[in-house]
């Protein structure tokens, strides 16, 4: 009871460990935000991770990994921020992000857990670098035209199920 009693008083958890893990779960909305959708488990591995329960943000640091297998999401990175509150994660320092096959290179990646959005932002003076897998187009039906030679192996995916990311524009400053 005591320790419970510490935990709430400072608000903070601190975990150190040669390889510390945490894991939350996360729902996500489909495009048209008419309904939730469970979106599994989170999980966060780096060296040093800490918690702040007044906060809700968790502060995860070296050798950060993150994995989200429901959204195929896997990322390594700095340094990671989760913002509970907000729904979002904030990746830093050399970040690699890929899903789905799909690879994106920045020193910033904001993921936007409600949108199954990707914000990422370059170093000064340097770009994102991403690398997308292009489907195969659809076979044409007979007598529709078209590319007969192009055959049908791998149907485009749904919306909900590619990488979005959206430019930044930056702010004004007077």
């Amino acid at each position: 009871m005591q320790l419970k009693r510490f935990w709430r008083q400072t608000g903070r958890l601190v975990l150190l460990a040669g390889l510390a893990s945490l894991s939350f779960t996360a729902l996500t909305w489909s495009n048209t935000g008419a309904r939730a959708q469970s979106g599994g488990t989170i999980t966060l591995k780096a060296d040093v991770q800490e918690a702040n329960a007044l906060t809700g943000v968790i502060t995860a640091r070296g050798n950060v990994q993150v994995e989200y297998p429901a959204q195929e999401i896997y990322a390594t990175s700095a340094q990671a921020q989760y913002f509970s509150q907000e729904r979002r994660i904030i990746l830093s320092g050399n970040v690699v992000v890929n899903q789905e096959g799909n690879r994106i290179e920045a020193e910033t990646i904001t993921y936007l857990i409600d949108e199954g959005r990707f914000v990422a932002l370059p170093q000064p003076n340097r770009q994102v670098q991403s690398t997308y897998l292009v489907p195969e187009t659809l076979a044409p039906e007979a007598g529709s035209g078209g590319n007969p030679g192009v055959q049908n192996r791998n149907p485009l995916p749904d919306p909900d199920d590619t990488l979005q990311i959206s430019p930044i524009t930056p702010a004004d400053n007077p």
